[in-house]
């Protein structure tokens, strides 16, 4: 027989309670869950609502979402010459203003001075739902902004490039546009290199060194103020490897404030008739070619040279009125002495060397440029005067390649803009046997020492180099006020490392500063001189007054008095 006892009164309350317990909590899941749904329901209704409604990422994340991660550009010793920085951008919501909309913008207006009152007002009116009121803004005026206690405004982070040299180098490093793409100069060269996201971190190193760029900038830029001159550019090149260590172009701009279109380069995109300093050329290829066997060698200078119409004369002052040698031809710069070369020399064999240093193409860089003026039919009288640098027209780089392949041995190599290991230099082209070269150094530094050259000169530095003055070509001919004024160097030259050349652009003389003639050189052999002697060291060429080329055995062919008898042609 089975009992059954029920439990006591106490046991059945206690299992009441915990079902009510139960209960409860059930009831409080199902009102969590339902809470939970609404919440859900919340989120995707907003994301749909985003979804339709939101404005293009283009207007607030450009910079966020547009600009790529960008490495930086650094000179050869690692010096930051562009970067990229997180920069504050200072934003608002026209549509979402709660405050006084005048008393705002006049707030806006002391602020950002950019733009006036009334042109924030009519911002702030305009019922846009976004727009940008300072990009770049520095932290206090961030703060500043900030203070004004409107919720519409909205401060954002975003990379920002940076040139923090300034104005520095500007067109050798360019600048972006508003994608964060480079637009000119080695910005747009290396755009995809810079930009690669495998690469970042990685800053490519340019071949200028920013401490030889500062000096020749601010040489040039001071001498073109002096001089009042048009227009400047300079550019040094290392004659073994073809860098160039540094290259500006007068006037510039600030890549961090560009505002319309920046000058061109007038190293790489400007050509010029360069004058006399074609003149060591044609000898060259005279020398080279065996046109020219002896340097005592002498050419009927006594009067000017008829050809047809045309009249070829020495410049006033520079005359002698007899004739010279081949040192004297350089030396005095004689345009007759160097038309009866040329015009021995021929037009096969004077374009042939042209062609062989890169006159007839653009020149030889990253940075592209622009392509020489070239004679379309070489008449006899062409030969003559392109000798001597009339009616053939380059850029500055043109010349100093050229120079380089004058004095190094023979060898043209391409100029770049890019930081080469010397054991890797490129092999280059031989235009000019050794010989050649060897005689041109000795040549050129007698210009420097006896002739035209001497404002060239640096006290140790051993600098060869040759002038020159042409005329300023305009619309239908030359203008005979203007000039372009141009000194070629190179040092030191026992044993080359460097060529120079400066260029200015009509330059004005100033005889309260001592330069009472506007040819080169008065104006631009000073300015190599200056910055030899303020970046010699910095290039690894210590100035010894011990050392220099041997040249001894052409100074007794050079005019030491009046003359009255003729040499032999």
């Amino acid at each position: 027989m089975i009992v059954v006892v029920a439990p006591p009164a106490r046991a059945r309350a206690s299992g009441g309670a915990r079902q009510a317990l139960v209960a409860v909590a059930q009831l409080r899941l199902m009102v969590l869950s339902l809470l939970f749904g609404f919440g859900m329901l919340v989120v995707i209704g907003k994301l749909a609502l985003l979804a339709l409604w939101a404005e293009p990422a283009t207007a607030r994340d450009i910079a966020a979402t547009l600009i790529p991660p960008r490495g930086d550009i650094v000179d050869r010793n690692g010096a930051p010459l562009a970067r990229t920085i997180d920069a504050w951008s200072i934003a608002i919501h026209p549509n979402q203003v709660i405050g006084d909309k005048g008393a705002l913008a006049q707030k806006l207006a002391e602020l950002i001075p950019e733009q006036n009152a009334g042109h924030y007002y009519a911002l702030l009116n305009s019922g846009g739902n976004f727009a940008f009121l300072k990009r770049r803004a520095m932290p206090e005026l961030v703060n500043a902004v900030n203070a004004l206690g409107e919720p519409a405004i909205e401060f954002q982070r975003e990379p920002d490039r940076l040139y923090p040299q300034s104005n520095m180098a500007a067109h050798v490093l360019g600048f972006l546009d508003g994608q964060g793409h480079g637009v000119s100069g080695m910005e747009k060269v290396l755009d995809s290199q810079l930009s690669d996201p495998a690469r970042r971190g990685q800053p490519v190193a340019l071949s200028i060194d920013a401490r030889v760029q500062a000096a020749l900038e601010n040489e040039l830029g001071r001498t073109m103020t002096d001089l009042q001159a048009r227009g400047a550019g300079g550019v040094i090149l290392d004659v073994r490897t073809g860098e160039v260590l540094a290259m500006t172009s007068l006037p510039s701009f600030n890549p961090n404030a560009l505002q319309g279109s920046p000058p061109p380069n007038n190293v790489t995109q400007s050509v010029y008739e360069l004058g006399s300093t074609f003149k060591p050329i044609a000898v060259a290829a005279a020398i080279d070619s065996g046109t020219i066997t002896s340097m005592a060698r002498r050419f009927d200078a006594t009067k000017p040279l008829h050809i047809g119409r045309f009249a070829i004369n020495d410049d006033p002052g520079d005359e002698q009125f007899r004739w010279l040698n081949i040192p004297e031809t350089l030396i005095y710069s004689s345009n007759i002495a160097t038309a009866r070369i040329a015009d021995e020399l021929g037009a096969e064999k004077l374009q042939g060397m042209f062609r062989r240093l890169g006159f007839d193409r653009r020149p030889a860089i990253e940075l592209g440029g622009a392509r020489p003026l070239w004679p379309t039919f070489w008449a006899r009288v062409t030969v003559m005067t392109s000798a001597y640098g009339h009616g053939i027209a380059v850029t500055p780089l043109h010349l100093a390649s050229a120079y380089s392949a004058l004095v190094n041995g023979g060898i043209l190599r391409p100029a770049t803009m890019l930081k080469v290991d010397p054991a890797h230099a490129p092999a280059g082209q031989r235009v000019l046997q050794e010989s050649t070269s060897a005689r041109m150094r000795q040549l050129l530094r007698l210009i420097v020492l006896k002739g035209t050259g001497r404002k060239g000169e640096a006290p140790g530095y051993r600098i060869a180099g040759k002038t020159g003055t042409g005329e300023a070509a305009v619309a239908g001919g030359y203008d005979k006020h203007r000039n372009v004024s141009t000194f070629a160097a190179a040092f030191p030259i026992d044993a080359p490392r460097y060529v120079m050349v400066v260029m200015l652009d009509s330059p004005k003389a100033n005889p309260a500063l001592g330069v009472y003639r506007t040819t080169a050189a008065w104006t631009a052999a000073p300015v190599v001189s200056r910055v030899v002697s303020r970046t010699g060291t910095l290039l690894g060429v210590a100035p010894d007054n011990n050392r220099d080329i041997d040249e001894s055995e052409l100074l007794p062919l050079i005019w030491q008095g009046p003359q009255t008898a003729q040499g032999v042609q």
